[in-house]
């Protein structure tokens, strides 16, 4: 078998004198260094031992989560805008998302003021928009402020 030939089921010293005890080796044959070690015999027999492991339950998540408050933040816009009708463009060496560039205004505006998040973040869309960055929600088509057109009063008949 070859798996008896592994050093963890015995010593090469046990293997080497069971292979004299049943003749398969001749005295002859024997290594130099067994006369050796039969005179100086280790004082712990080198044998292979497997180290003990037990899963431990305090180790077993060692790695903590990384959870971060812009994080809320670009799960939220995410959930309202999307990732937009583009994708995103990471050859240009400066490139900032829309994403990002909401996150930086929301923790800009959230540094200035002390409003609820619903209302910053509301904010933080019309603050964009000023600055030219339109935001198109999920599931609503895109308007423009030219693409807003007035309705007229109903005419009334007479």
């Amino acid at each position: 078998m070859a798996g008896s030939r592994l050093e963890r089921f015995g010593t090469v010293f046990t293997r080497v004198r069971d292979l004299m005890r049943s003749g398969v080796l001749k005295p002859a044959e024997k290594p130099i260094w067994y006369d050796v070690y039969v005179a100086y015999p280790p004082k712990r027999a080198p044998v292979y031992v497997k180290p003990l492991t037990r899963p431990s339950p305090k180790n077993a998540n060692t790695v903590p989560e990384i959870f971060y408050s812009e994080d809320k933040v670009r799960a939220k816009f995410y959930e309202q805008y999307g990732t937009g009708p583009r994708p995103l463009d990471l050859s240009k060496v400066n490139f900032i998302s829309t994403c990002q560039r909401f996150v930086d205004r929301y923790m800009e505006l959230k540094s200035h003021n002390e409003q609820y998040d619903t209302a910053l973040f509301e904010e933080t869309g019309k603050a964009l928009l000023q600055d030219g960055i339109v935001l198109r929600r999920r599931g609503f088509p895109v308007v423009d402020s030219l693409q807003v057109k007035v309705v007229a009063e109903p005419r009334s008949v007479g």
